[in-house]
């Protein structure tokens, strides 16, 4: 059993379940302030979810079934830009209203990784902003020790990039450190950076291809929200959760 360094957490899905309730709330709530009468249901917010990044998905939206929504002659850039600017101040206020709470065991991890003295980083293609409201709110008294969000890198996950960064910023090697996932994309950028990867599944990436994880739970389990093993050598402590002494066995 090796003992790693370092414990890297993706943010959307994984730290919170932001997605159905949180990103896709802020976006049909910043079309509407906007005049734009687009509107994400669940299910095509989900199609959109296989691109990363926020102002890429919109892009993609406004490219696609989302033309009939551009004004003629409309600069797609910089309604994009605007767009994400509204959509990333609603977003931090669902964030500061308490609207959007940790999923289970995380902070609990953290706080384990912060007494065994192992780093615990941040790796998200979220915006920074939104990042730092949950940091600075949910999270006040972790200590968090890197964060990259937004666009520090300019290839999203799958890319491997941004894994890859935090490697170089920390200093240590592949096989000391473990990352926190909860989707395909996020598994492959990881596994693409040569790191070890528990997957924890939400609503949005359950049916997602989620088998290069090196373990996979429901959740990380608290006392409210019993984890269950999908695949790997885990044990749960009171056959409730897990405890960071586990996740060395990964």
């Amino acid at each position: 059993m090796q003992k790693f360094k370092a414990i890297l957490f993706d943010m959307d899905g994984t730290i919170v379940d932001t997605e159905k309730d949180g990103h896709r709330v802020a976006f049909n709530e910043a079309f509407a302030k906007s005049g734009i009468k687009a509107e994400w249901s669940v299910a095509r917010y989900h199609q959109l979810l296989q691109i990363a990044g926020g102002k890429e998905r919109m892009k993609t939206f406004f490219q696609e079934d989302g033309k009939a929504f551009l004004n003629e002659g409309e600069n797609l850039d910089q309604l994009v830009r605007k767009l994400h600017e509204l959509k990333t101040s609603i977003f931090v206020s669902l964030i500061e209203n308490g609207n959007l709470p940790l999923r289970p065991g995380i902070k609990r991890i953290m706080k384990q990784a912060n007494e065994q003295g192992i780093l615990v980083g941040i790796c998200t293609t979220s915006n920074e902003k939104a990042v730092r409201a949950i940091v600075n709110s949910l999270l006040s008294d972790v200590k968090i020790d890197l964060i990259l969000a937004g666009d520090v890198v300019s290839r999203k996950k799958p890319d491997p990039e941004i894994y890859r960064m935090a490697l170089a910023k920390t200093g240590f090697s592949p096989t000391e450190v473990l990352v926190v996932e909860d989707s395909e994309n996020g598994i492959i950028a990881a596994k693409e950076a040569g790191i070890k990867v528990l997957a924890t599944i939400n609503e949005y990436t359950r049916n997602e291809d989620l088998s290069r994880a090196d373990a996979s739970v429901t959740s990380l389990g608290d006392e409210n929200e019993k984890a269950q093993v999908l695949a790997g050598n885990l044990k749960l402590r009171d056959n409730l959760m897990l405890h960071i002494n586990d996740m060395f066995e990964i």
